[in-house]
């Protein structure tokens, strides 16, 4: 039997060592255009930093060591061009001479991969622009930066490659941006984990930009400038383009195959092609996702390398082996972290309107008393049988064992039931008594079960404070950190004393910082005859990272940038802070393995007994400690010199202030205290007086003050958004929607000679020519800044307006939200 392989690498180069092993007499021809047939593509990022020393490691095999060991006739740089399916022939050309001839075969494997998707945009062809996808894509990234030294890095594209280039652009010592037209970065993972990472990159120094995307490039003399779609320009000297894959058809549509509605190679359940003598393996074939049953494009090495091995048994023996589907399961390093997931995310459950449950558990990488225990956030999705039907974790050690064995889980049919009764290797160093998984199982049986009600932060958000009892049952010390607005404090320990301050009749909803707290806050509450308690999926922790600002904008000076100081860059490796003080008067702390608010306990205990000027160095492996620190510090006079993170552990040096009170401790059912902040209510939709609101807010944002805007009746539409989706309404609503304008773009009317709708068009005119910001600008601003935007709910109900047709970011709430914001602030206005 012939058997010729167009393609190599994980395909390919598997099913031709396999075919091998399988028949001593085949005769195999393997085909590649490119000039390695065998190399660790997963693994080229890691070169643009050194991690990976050496080129030649990247290369698994050679052509001359694969064609000894195996007898395969290796043709590199070898283009396949036509198939002729009738002749079972193949047109292959000799892409070092041109020559071009016939290749016959019995059977026929297409292995050819996917290809980056690079978009028609002006200046794309720049010299400075690159993609990454095979050695010689490396080789010029290379060049160039040994050539030109480039300071400034931009990255196109928030997926696995784009991560894992800026991660690598950074540890060079670029300064590095990363640009992603979603909201998000990694799609596999849903928003609330990939937030955990959004925050990991923040305190790498990483800019990040979200939901903006490339319009165009534009090269001067020694710099190329990206243009967003936002406005925004920025400066790079090298620019790689991450935007992401689609599958390499072109050979096998001019063959007249079968091609999927996902735009892959279709293939039947022995990856048999729509020609039964031509099969088809890897990143450009459509596969059955495992857990759904619909056709999807997963390009992973792992399935690829499965997928080879199996055609070659198929080719030789017959259709013997059935292929099962692709799960998904993918892990990432992001810095310091691991992005891990499997099976089927919350996007995906909603797409295919399938009836699921979530939970979200925060727990230690192994026992918390042995030395260096580190987070792991793990995400559980299941169904109402508790069948699982995927799971996420994200955390500095550990994460790719628990999606391991979920994964293994899956394939096994196993239950969330079945996941508490897994018995997994335990000792101090290596794991818990408890395992992550263990309590992922037993929290998704718990909510299965009706013993625990719960309520995820998109949830939460959506609420009017003023409807619930919203309590915060976590220490006093933690309540004065930051807390929810609206919350109360009451600590679980005395809960049970301060149950007749409650309302059993109210919905009630308690939280503690990663759920465990509140999960007994919630079983004394419905104990106690209360009827309507949840408790908040993943605690303040997952809150406060999903409702935190995720992108990180305009942190370089572009025109002063220089290169990063080789010094920095080794302190960073080696997890030193930046700042060196005399040893005298310099202490150290390990928290090291504490869950919050041990670490800042800790600190606290141990700048208490300092002298003034003195310097604490901490360290923590809890991944919010750097943002709680600094919200510690500000409360208590003391300085952040700097917080480093490295290897899943957060690094900060303290220095005590003049002045370090004690914590202040809250009484039970304290509200949030008074900050200076500045409120708006915006009641008009006219466009000047919406121009001076978002003026004013923004302006408020730039001083650092908080800033929280109040929206209500006519104001609702500056929050419509254009593209809302169509709603079920009733006449009223129908009528009351087709009137008004959706967006600020949209509004149509000022307050003073609005000359029928006129006035407003010759604003707008002049304030293009003044260079005045957009109202949707100016909003976005307010969004990105982190204002804090709410629609009156009363209002929208006048009104007809459903949250779905509100832009993102928009909390809902009533008079009592107005009020509380009201309370806290030294500025109020009303326009």
């Amino acid at each position: 039997m012939k058997i010729v392989i167009i393609g190599g690498v994980a395909g390919g180069a598997t099913a031709a060592a396999r075919i091998r092993r399988n028949d001593e007499s085949a005769q195999i021809v393997m085909v590649e255009r490119g000039p390695y047939i065998s190399f660790a593509n997963c693994g080229l990022p890691y070169h643009l930093s050194g991690a990976i020393a050496e080129r030649e490691q990247l290369l698994v095999t050679s052509e001359g060591a694969f064609e000894a060991r195996y007898r395969v006739d290796v043709r590199s740089r070898t283009e396949a061009i036509a198939i002729d399916r009738a002749a079972k022939t193949v047109r292959l050309r000799n892409l070092a001479t041109g020559d071009e001839y016939e290749e016959a075969y019995d059977r026929l494997l297409l292995s050819p991969g996917a290809e980056p998707v690079r978009p028609k945009l002006p200046g794309i062809e720049s010299k400075r622009v690159f993609g990454l996808r095979n050695i010689p894509d490396l080789d010029r990234i290379m060049e160039h930066l040994k050539s030109e030294q480039p300071r400034r890095a931009v990255v196109i594209g928030g997926g696995f490659i784009g991560i894992e280039v800026a991660e690598n652009f950074h540890e060079r010592g670029l300064f590095t941006t990363l640009v992603e037209g979603a909201d998000q970065i990694l799609a596999p993972l849903d928003y609330e984990m990939a937030a955990i990472v959004h925050a990991h990159m923040r305190d790498k120094n990483v800019e990040l930009y979200l939901t903006d995307k490339i319009e165009r490039f534009e090269d001067k003399a020694d710099h190329t400038v990206v243009y967003l779609q936002s406005g925004k320009r920025l400066q790079a000297d090298v620019v790689v383009l991450a935007i992401g894959v689609r599958p390499e058809t072109t050979l096998a549509r001019a063959a007249g195959l079968a091609i999927g509605a996902t735009g892959g190679i279709k293939v039947n359940e022995f990856l048999q092609t729509s020609d039964e003598a031509i099969y088809a393996v890897g990143d450009a074939i459509e596969v059955t996702q495992t857990l759904n049953g619909r056709e999807a494009l997963i390009p992973l090495a792992g399935p690829a390398n499965r997928q080879g091995r199996m055609a070659a048994d198929n080719m030789v023996h017959g259709n013997q082996r059935a292929y099962r589907g692709t799960l998904g399961t993918a892990i990432l390093k992001a810095f310091d972290l691991a992005a891990a997931s499997t099976g089927l995310n919350e996007k995906q459950l909603i797409a295919a309107g399938a009836d699921y449950r979530t939970s979200i558990t925060h727990g230690g990488s192994h026992a918390s008393y042995y030395p260096g225990a580190k987070q792991i956030s793990l995400k559980l999705l299941y169904a109402p049988d508790g069948k699982i039907l995927g799971a996420q974790a994200v955390g500095a050690d550990g994460a790719d064992k628990r999606i391991d064995v979920i994964a293994t889980a899956i394939h096994a049919g196993m239950t969330v039931e079945d996941l508490t009764e897994l018995e997994l290797a335990y000792a101090p160093p290596f794991g818990s008594a408890k395992d992550p998984v263990n309590i992922a199982g037993y929290v998704a049986a718990n909510v299965l079960n009706g013993s625990h009600e719960m309520l995820d932060w998109r949830a939460l958000q959506a609420i009017d404070p003023a409807t619930v009892q919203l309590i915060d049952v976590r220490t006093a010390e933690e309540f004065e950190l930051g807390t929810i607005r609206g919350a109360r404090h009451i600590d679980v320990n005395t809960l049970r004393e301060h149950l007749a301050d409650l309302d059993p009749t109210r919905p009630t909803i308690v939280f503690c910082q990663i759920g465990l707290r509140g999960y007994l806050a919630y079983r004394i509450l419905k104990q106690a005859g209360f009827a309507d308690v949840r408790n908040l999926s993943g605690g303040y922790k997952t809150y406060a990272w999903a409702i935190d600002k995720q992108s990180n904008p305009d942190i370089f000076d572009y025109e002063d940038i220089k290169r990063r100081d080789p010094d920095e860059i080794e302190a960073e490796r080696g997890g030193r802070c930046a700042i060196v003080a005399n040893a005298g008067n310099r202490h150290t702390l390990n928290a090291v393995g504490l869950q919050c608010p041990g670490p800042i306990m800790k600190t606290y205990r141990a700048v208490d007994a300092m002298n003034e000027g003195e310097l604490l160095e901490v360290t923590a492996s809890d991944p919010a400690f750097g943002r709680d620190i600094r919200a510690w510090a500000k409360k208590t006079g003391n300085d952040v010199l700097s917080v480093e993170t490295e290897k899943g552990l957060v690094t900060v040096l303290i220095r005590k202030g003049k002045s370090a009170p004690a914590l202040p401790v809250a009484s039970t059912a304290q509200l949030l205290p008074a900050r200076d902040k500045t409120t708006l209510v915006v009641f008009s939709g006219d466009l000047d007086k919406v121009m001076a609101s978002l003026i004013i807010a923004n302006g408020a944002l730039a001083m650092g003050k908080p800033v929280s805007v109040f929206f209500t009746f006519w104001g609702l539409n500056v929050l419509r958004r254009a593209d809302a989706p169509a709603l079920s309404k009733g006449f009223m609503d129908k009528m009351f929607g087709a009137m008004m304008p959706a967006g600020t773009d949209k509004l149509n009317s000022i307050s003073k000679m609005n000359f029928a709708g006129m006035g407003a068009k010759l604003i707008r005119t002049v304030m293009r020519q003044k260079g005045v910001e957009t109202p949707t600008a100016l909003l976005k601003g307010l969004v990105d800044g982190g204002a804090q935007l709410i629609a009156c709910n009363m209002s929208m109900d006048v009104m007809g307006i459903r949250k779905e047709e509100l832009i993102d970011g928009v909390e809902l709430g009533g008079v009592a939200a107005f009020l509380g914001e009201a309370a806290e602030s030294g500025t109020t206005l009303f326009i």
